[in-house]
């Protein structure tokens, strides 16, 4: 569908998303990892496309998020910016990018605006990542936070888990959303927490929501490309909802392809190019042929 709107001619901004929040006009984000998915999103009116470092998984193959690299994020970052024309850019600091020091986040940070074009970085964590975030926005990086069910702590959550189901667990999130909100994060992604705890996150904090299993009361709604195209190949998580299921698609026009090729029905004649007329009665006539290709 071609953009006819002005609304959608505009560049989606940070404060695009403030705005949003403040009209209570829902954010409407998807990742995407190539060129064609972003056109998609882009021109569809997405106000928000992620690259996510769940590129490793659904594109990559791998079982977590962790092995993917920063050359890997960077790579596809910029594909995707190809395409954008007005959607906000986030792209996802990958573990390790950001783990081992300030300074290293920051050289990460610049290298995705830098490298790949991307208007923002989004990292996982609460409190603890405050001093890093905050020094990423006196670069002028806008940051999103991530709280809740973080994938790149998988192994100290013990798993994919739903997060904030006890008094305490509740408490952190409210004090990590808190501490977020204060240091300027342009937006907060929550994951995997129950509606309730994300729905008073929402109410309390200035900072545009964004969920993802966290129910209808946040400030925007991100799934990822392949969960609601159909092309993943797991059991969807509770929260997802297909929208159409391409894979099907995609599987029975390769099944009908092999088909083809295997009885000789593609290519046809029209699908073939053919040598010019004279060329033709060379090619037919040995005695001249020698003369009309050697000219």
């Amino acid at each position: 569908m071609s953009i006819t709107t002005g609304d959608f001619r505009q560049h989606v901004t940070v404060q695009t998303l403030a705005d949003k929040k403040r009209k209570h006009e829902p954010i409407v984000s998807l990742t995407a990892y190539d060129y064609s998915a972003a056109r998609l999103a882009d021109e569809a009116g997405v106000d928000l496309i992620l690259v996510g470092d769940s590129l490793a998984q659904v594109v990559l193959g791998h079982d977590s998020t962790l092995p993917v690299t920063m050359e890997e994020m960077l790579h596809h970052t910029r594909a995707v910016r190809r395409a954008i024309k007005r959607a906000f850019l986030v792209a996802d600091m990958p573990f390790g990018s950001y783990h081992t020091g300030t300074h290293q986040a920051l050289e990460n940070a610049v290298r995705f605006v830098k490298e790949s074009g991307a208007q923002a970085v989004k990292i996982e964590g609460g409190t603890t990542r405050v001093p890093l975030i905050r020094r990423i926005i006196e670069a002028e990086i806008p940051v999103i936070g991530h709280i809740g069910l973080t994938p790149q702590s998988v192994h100290r959550m013990g798993g994919y888990k739903v997060q904030g189901k006890t008094a305490h667990a509740i408490d952190a999130l409210l004090a990590a959303a808190t501490a977020l909100d204060r240091v300027g994060v342009a937006a907060l992604v929550l994951e995997g927490i129950p509606r309730e705890v994300a729905a008073q996150i929402t109410a309390e904090v200035e900072t545009p929501t964004i969920g993802i299993g966290a129910g209808p009361e946040c400030d925007g709604q991100i799934l990822v490309f392949h969960d609601l195209a159909g092309l993943t190949f797991n059991p969807p998580a509770k929260f997802v909802r297909c929208y159409c299921n391409a894979g099907e698609l995609i599987s029975q026009a390769i099944h009908s392809y092999c088909d083809d090729v295997r009885s000789t029905a593609f290519p046809t004649d029209a699908e073939s190019y053919h040598l010019p007329r004279e060329a033709r009665r060379a090619l037919a006539e040995p005695e001249a042929a020698s003369g009309a290709f050697g000219k």
